[in-house]
Order: C-alpha cells, then sequence, then structure tokens
C-alpha cells in the first residue's frame, strides 16, 4: 500500500462519503471528499489525485458523465460505486474510462482491497523495464506515449484496457489464467467473483479484433484462460473458428 495516495471521494451522499473517508483515513490514505462532479473537478484543477472512488448516481453529472469528462483529462485510476450491477451498466463503465466498479451494498474492507490493488497495480506499472515499443502483428504499443495503433491508425483504450493489452502482449504465446490476469493486470491476491476480466477482454477484443466473435489475436483457453498469440500464422481461420466452437466463459464468445 502506498500510505501517502491522494484519493479523492466523489458522492453526493455525504454521510456515505463521510464513512468511505473516515475509513481509508484509519488506513493511511490521504482522502478528499466532493459531493458532487462540479466540486470534483475544481479540486482535480487544483490537488494532485491518485485515485477517484466515483458514485455513478449523482444529479446534474452522473458518474459516467464524469468519468467520460475525466478520460479526456487524465489517466488517473477510477474505481465506481453503483447500485447497477447488470452486465450492460458493468460495460458502460468500462467505455465511460472506469477500471473497476464496486456494487452497493459493499463492505469497507472491499473497498479497502479494490483500492490497495489498483494502487498497487500502477505502482508495479511504473517500475516496469520494458521494450519502448511492442508489436505483435498489425497492433503495436508505444510505451513511452502509450499509444496503441492497428495498421499505424491510432486507437483509444482506457488505462485498464491499456494494462490489459500490454500485459497480454508481454506474455504472447503464453496461456494466462483468469487468477494471474486478476493478480497482474487488476493487482487483486486472490480471485474476484465478478465477471470483471470477461468484460475486460470483451471490450478489447471489439477495439482490436475486426471480428470480436472469431478472434485472431486474443483467444479462449477451454477451461484455463486466454493466450495472446505470438504470431498470425496461416491456420489463423482455422484455429479461431475452432477456439469459437469451443465452450467460452460468457455468451457471444467471451
Amino acid at each position: 500500500m502506498c500510505p501517502k495516495a491522494r484519493v479523492l471521494v466523489v458522492d453526493d451522499e455525504a454521510p456515505i462519503g463521510d464513512i468511505i473517508c473516515a475509513a481509508l483515513g484509519k488506513r493511511g490514505y490521504e482522502v478528499i471528499y466532493a459531493g458532487d462532479a462540479e466540486a470534483a473537478i475544481n479540486v482535480f484543477y487544483r490537488e494532485r489525485i491518485d485515485l477517484f472512488i466515483l458514485d455513478v448516481m449523482m444529479p446534474r453529472m452522473d458518474g459516467f458523465a464524469f468519468c467520460e469528462w475525466l478520460r479526456r483529462r487524465s489517466n488517473t485510476p477510477v474505481i465506481m460505486l453503483t447500485a447497477k450491477g447488470s452486465l450492460n451498466d458493468i460495460v458502460r463503465g468500462f467505455d465511460a474510462g472506469a477500471d473497476d466498479y464496486i456494487t452497493k451494498p459493499f463492505t469497507m474492507k472491499e473497498l479497502e482491497v479494490r483500492v490497495q490493488a489498483i494502487l498497487r497495480r500502477m505502482a508495479w506499472a511504473d517500475d516496469q523495464q520494458v521494450e519502448k515499443v511492442l508489436k505483435i502483428g498489425a497492433i503495436s504499443i508505444d510505451m513511452e506515449s502509450r499509444l496503441v495503433t492497428i495498421n499505424g491508425a491510432p486507437i483509444h483504450l482506457t488505462p485498464i484496457e491499456f494494462e490489459l493489452l500490454f500485459y497480454l502482449m508481454s506474455h504472447a504465446g503464453q496461456v494466462i489464467t483468469k487468477n494471474a490476469l486478476f493478480r497482474d493486470v487488476w493487482g487483486y491476491d486472490t480471485p474476484e467473483d465478478t465477471n470483471l476480466v470477461e468484460v475486460g477482454i470483451r471490450r478489447l477484443r471489439e477495439k482490436i479484433e475486426q471480428d470480436p466473435s472469431l478472434p485472431q489475436y486474443i483467444l479462449t483457453v477451454r477451461g484455463i484462460g486466454y493466450k495472446f498469440r505470438d504470431a498470425l500464422s496461416t491456420d489463423t481461420a482455422s484455429e479461431t473458428k475452432a477456439a469459437k466452437q469451443q465452450p467460452t466463459d460468457m455468451p457471444g464468445g467471451y
């Protein structure tokens, strides 16, 4: 844990915000509270923030809109707090740029674990000594600029999607378990009973694959996890067709 990390809690329900601030403060974090998105924007411009904890249901500008606003200006990680736990709402949160989500009601222990996991992941990414450019097939990652291109054309990835793609490409050709992705990309010590990884893979496939339902890069390994193809060969179509016919983690081949 980074005891001096600065966390901004954005929630229009002050009693909930106060509880979160007190709990994280006891864990050694420096915590700032904002009662709505407008107040959070003011804090963003005057303070260094290492992590946002963002309620979805807020007046005027909701959490999705604020996260989209933030992503046009910063890659600071975001945990969304939501009473909506459906797959569509989770996907919407990822589309807005969230790194993680917690469905209400939740315990302070769960929130502390999520906060610690994200800050650990950010510290790990900063410490990595990697090649400046990773390239497999048509996909290229420039680590200095954090730019991802396909056939030279840039594509937009959220911070967690970027970290997921980087991890998979860095381990190209290796089978990566879901638990390993939880540990090394999301930063959790133990597996979580959510579809966080599946949703992340799904969103990433939709951005980098020509046909997400017949992926050429991110392959599902039945009963184990995923593998990023280390080279595109002439038997790509037959392999991906076979992979599509196998049972998968989620409906639609995800």
